[in-house]
């Protein structure tokens, strides 16, 4: 399968430091793919010269086959802060991003993503009136209205209680299965990466290179209690120097 986003010898300082020291790696289209590092090891600066919001001081990223040079309509980021406009309700923001005349009845399918993340009769609620799991949901739901071809994953749910990250990561599974998009998601967790993964990058400390690659070829859904899955996270842990 051809590669949807090719990243060659990316290297990134800020004045005297250096942040990312040479990374090259390829995602297929419909991949997903979850980085995991160290804190500080510079994995959201690698995630903003991916989807084009820095630029590397040196190397190239390609997103297929064209040199991106900035941000672009094919791929939109989702981050751990909130991105919700609180002054609009949940079917105004997430027709915000429907700029164009391409979309057909713009309210019709903000409605329809709105359901398929479930807020189903929470369309006209403003976000002071949701909770921060459904928040998430509008943002997800924002996010895929618009029909991008790749999703740049910083740690969305890394604010939520463990229940609600839970149930996000099953919900985004649950989409991803209904609508093929390519997945780069950043994460501390293991536990997660392993969830919801094809494949997992463990990033070395500053400045940060691919230290290992653990491929998971498992189907979902996915037990992680299954003995495979907890020696690859002992193997990931390990390589993020942590013994348990």
């Amino acid at each position: 399968m051809d590669a949807k986003i090719v990243v060659k010898e990316i290297k990134k300082s800020f004045k005297d430091l250096p942040v990312v020291g040479g990374v090259s790696l390829d995602v297929r289209d419909g991949e997903f793919v979850a980085i995991v590092g160290p804190s500080g090891c510079g994995k959201s600066t690698l995630m903003k010269i991916i989807a084009g919001f820095e630029q590397p001081t040196e190397g190239e990223v390609r997103i297929d086959g064209m040199v991106r040079r900035g941000p672009n309509p094919k791929g939109i980021s989702i981050s751990q802060h909130g991105s919700v406009f609180p002054w609009l309700t949940v079917q105004q923001n997430l027709m915000f991003g429907l700029t164009g005349d391409g979309h057909g009845d713009k309210s019709a399918l903000a409605d329809h993503y709105a359901e398929m993340v479930g807020l189903k009769g929470f369309e006209s609620s403003y976000p002071h009136e949701l909770s921060g799991g459904m928040l998430k949901r509008v943002e997800l739901a924002r996010a895929l209205v618009v029909k991008p071809e790749i999703l740049y994953m910083d740690e969305p749910f890394s604010a939520l209680d463990a229940l609600m990250n839970l149930k996000m990561r099953t919900e985004l599974l649950r989409i991803l299965a209904e609508e093929r998009h390519t997945v780069i998601l950043i994460t501390h967790d293991v536990e997660e990466a392993l969830f919801m993964a094809d494949r997992i990058l463990v990033l070395s400390p500053r400045p940060t290179r691919i230290q290992a690659t653990f491929e998971v070829p498992q189907p979902h859904p996915r037990k992680l209690s299954q003995p495979q899955f907890q020696e690859m996270k002992e193997q990931i842990l390990r390589e993020l120097g942590v013994t348990i």
